[in-house]
């Protein structure tokens, strides 16, 4: 891999940290896989093996079609995290913390590890999918598998285009990449993914006028509706957060559709990449409690949440660092980087029950990493200059 080094800010170096590639373009294909991990040493050395190696998979693979994007990016659950790094936590890592209300539920099915892999050929994403499952082996169970694809002009199942006020460039590095609020993960993100089925025949029959109602948005040619006339309940006014200054916090999502026709199952694999997870779960919160409660995403009516997930996406010099076991005297991955200034206060989550209480803005701090991230696998890989 080689390291394209960043301008460093006024004032003396800082810390790098070269990032996953959570801000990487959306592509025409992508595998979803969720796996968890068995108990025992033999699974845990299986996990470290690929933690150090996984670049050298995806070069490997890449290297076939060098112009098909081919990424992952590898994601800890807490428990997990625990188990390989040790105490120390990143900030926002917890459990999912599962929503009920009414019949609307988003359920908690953690696991220990998601891989998001990415490219605009499927056959890419299957090979490297194969790699990664044959290296864990037996260490491994997998709780989901879906093959997402490109629907028309990036359009969802449901008809409506998606993920159309994605930032993009530093604006998107800057809404999902940690920077010095939690310097010791600098580099890092968090990801929530949630898998959800539709009930196309019920959305089929509703009237076009009332599905943009629902959504926010017009159906054809894909323009966002006036304050005036939008509904308070619509999807994107629900899942739109701002903080105390009145400034929209972004986050990145690259949403598939998937399907199986022999099972009439079609579906949206739900996929956010955020700086902090509170952003994520308080769209989660305005959508099935509602914003006030009981003004609740009307998407929900026909669209079911089966999966739900929290993942840590550490920066790649700290995923790498995860193939060294401190108990047999190599680096401790939880340790920081000599240069970062600091260790954060682990936060170990609530309960799962109602999630009314969790939502927030993310923790204030200086300006996210000021280059784009890079990107773990065939491209090369870009030093995010960390603030702080």
């Amino acid at each position: 891999m080689t390291l394209d080094g960043a301008p460093q800010p006024a004032g003396g170096p800082a810390p790098q940290a070269v990032t996953q590639p959570v801000a990487a373009p959306l592509t025409a294909a992508a595998i979803f896989l969720v796996v968890t991990v068995r108990p025992g040493q033999d699974s845990a050395a299986a996990v470290r093996g690929l933690c150090g190696d996984l670049g050298g998979l995806l070069r490997a693979v890449g290297f076939r079609d060098l112009n098909a994007a081919l990424t992952c990016v590898m994601g800890f659950g807490s428990q997990l995290w625990d188990q390989l790094a040790g105490p120390e936590r990143p900030a926002g890592l917890h459990p999912f913390r599962e929503i009920r209300a009414g019949e609307r539920h988003a359920v908690a099915t953690q696991a220990d590890l998601l891989f998001h892999i990415r490219a605009n050929r499927m056959d890419l994403c299957f090979e490297l999918a194969t790699h990664i499952s044959a290296r864990l082996g037996e260490a491994t169970g997998t709780v989901d598998e879906v093959h997402g694809f490109r629907y028309f002009d990036d359009r969802d199942l449901i008809g409506f285009v998606d993920g159309t006020e994605n930032p993009t460039g530093q604006d998107a590095v800057e809404s999902t990449v940690i920077g010095a609020e939690d310097p010791a993960y600098a580099g890092g993100s968090y990801v929530i993914v949630q898998k959800y089925l539709h009930d196309m025949a019920t959305w089929n029959a509703l009237p076009t006028e009332e599905q943009e109602n629902i959504i926010g948005r017009t159906k054809l040619d894909d323009i966002e509706l006036d304050d005036a006339v939008k509904p308070s309940f619509a999807h994107n006014a629900l899942t739109t957060i701002v903080d105390d200054n009145g400034e929209e916090i972004d986050i990145v999502r690259d949403n598939m559709p998937f399907g199986n026709t022999a099972k009439g199952e079609y579906g949206t694999y739900f996929i956010g990449y955020a700086r902090s997870p509170q952003t994520i779960e308080l769209m989660l919160t305005n959508m099935f409690i509602g914003r006030p409660p009981g003004n609740y995403d009307r998407l929900l009516d026909v669209s079911r949440a089966v999966t739900g997930s929290l993942f840590f996406v550490p920066s790649v010099p700290l995923l790498e660092s995860l193939a060294d076991d401190p108990a047999d005297g190599g680096p401790d991955p939880a340790s920081p980087d000599p240069a970062s200034p600091g260790q954060p206060s682990p936060d170990q989550g609530a309960p799962a029950g109602d999630c009314s209480d969790t939502g927030g803005d993310p923790p204030a701090g200086p300006p996210a990493p000021s280059d784009s991230a890079g990107s773990l696998g065939i491209g090369s890989l870009r030093g995010v200059t960390q603030h702080g």
